[in-house]
């Protein structure tokens, strides 16, 4: 029921993301306006995470999921209302896009967190998270193909409208699902009790290291698809549809990526893996911005994506074995502050460096800086392969 509402729902995620990225571009023609619109709507999860942290290990997170779900529904009707009716402003989408993002923060620390209390034993927690991360990326490849067509046919605001439609699928998923009570929650304050989880990651090395490797793949890796409307327009000649054809084969990159962890049975060669995919995505924006061939850019395209969601997804499995349970959703949250909250800034960055010196320069600078980082965290590789076997002998409760 998790896996069939989160589905629909992602898809219709991906035809808004696509649709409002063409919308900006078509309005302004600008790749720093692309940075903007992206960096509100992802500057709250820098701003919030903590707090919807501390908020999933307080109280039922199953009902936070579902809150959280309707304000997007109203998000989403909103953006689409104004688009349909030609009222729509720029600065209309970036303060829709600050209430989205904020929207999310919550959301994600609840969707996230939720997952353990689906799995009945610690060692089957990774391939949990591998196969939720498959689900992610599916609409990664199947919503930005999608909307490339729709967006052919049909208004931008109709894409928001269905998205705002397909959010009603996670709530009737969440309202039918029957999960067994978790453990009494802490009674800390909000505020102390996000002091005692940043204190804990920050003592930990092991978790240290993993928020710092997902904060750099997101500060230089995964603002990409700001780039791309300018890649698809001014490089290649295309139109939208070239647009969801680069944004989905990053996707396919991704799914495949998610297989190969679901399907994995051990986890003591993550730790060396984050650090040849951490630079296998570096190496693939570096060659995206070399290429003269759109048919080789695809291929790139979905190198990227392989490099980026596994060493995300693998970090994330990695943490969530090592994290004690009653701190759990805060640490999803620094998580989330590392590979959403971050790329705001990224993206910016891609933008305002897009806009001054090309599409092409943005991506080589992101992609060498990605491959520096992934070349320096390397040298972690044994003590974080220690803790983790040390925490895989717990029970999934500790």
């Amino acid at each position: 029921m998790f896996y069939a509402g989160q589905a629909i729902s992602l898809i219709g995620t991906w035809i808004q993301q696509i649709a409002l990225s063409w919308l900006v571009y078509r309005m302004t023609g600008s790749a720093f306006m692309l940075g903007l619109v992206t960096f509100a709507s992802q500057l709250p999860m820098l701003i919030f995470s903590p707090l919807a942290g501390a908020i999933a290990d307080r109280h039922d997170r199953r009902r936070l999921l579902i809150g959280t779900e309707c304000f997007a529904i109203l998000q989403a009707l909103a953006l689409g209302l104004l688009t349909l009716s030609g009222m729509v402003e720029v600065w209309h989408l970036v303060a829709l896009g600050f209430l989205y993002g904020s929207v999310m923060a919550f959301e994600t620390s609840a969707r996230q967190s939720l997952i353990s209390q689906m799995v009945p034993a610690r060692e089957d927690l990774p391939n949990a998270i591998a196969l939720n991360s498959f689900l992610m990326n599916s609409g990664r490849l199947v919503g930005p193909s999608i909307a490339g067509v729709m967006l052919v046919f049909i208004a931008e605001g109709w894409c928001f409208l269905i998205n705002a439609a397909s959010f009603t699928a996670v709530i009737i998923a969440a309202l039918a699902m029957r999960i067994a009570p978790r453990a009494a929650a802490p009674t800390h304050a909000l505020l102390s009790g996000v002091a005692e989880a940043a204190g804990y990651a920050w003592r930990t090395p092991t978790i240290r290291v993993l928020l710092v490797t997902v904060g750099l793949i997101s500060l230089t890796a995964s603002p990409y698809p700001v780039l791309m409307p300018v890649f698809a327009r001014d490089i290649f000649g295309g139109g939208a549809h070239t647009l969801g054809f680069l944004i989905g084969c990053a996707g396919l990159g991704a799914v495949i990526g998610t297989v190969f962890l679901a399907t994995r049975t051990g986890m003591q060669q993550l730790p060396r893996l984050v650090g040849l995919t951490a630079a296998v995505a570096g190496l693939a924006l570096i060659a995206i911005g070399v290429s003269r061939v759109y048919e080789l850019t695809l291929l790139l395209m979905g190198c990227l994506g392989f490099g980026i969601i596994v060493t995300a997804a693998s970090c994330n499995m990695m943490l969530q074995t090592i994290v004690e349970e009653d701190k759990r959703g805060r640490i999803i949250s620094f998580y989330t502050m590392a590979f959403l909250g971050l790329a705001p800034f990224g993206g910016l960055a891609s933008g305002l460096l897009a806009s001054h010196a090309g599409a092409r320069a943005a991506a080589i600078a992101c992609g060498a800086s990605c491959l520096v980082g992934a070349l320096l965290l390397s040298s972690q590789v044994a003590a974080i392969r220690t803790e983790l076997l040390k925490s895989l002998s717990r029970p999934i409760g500790t």
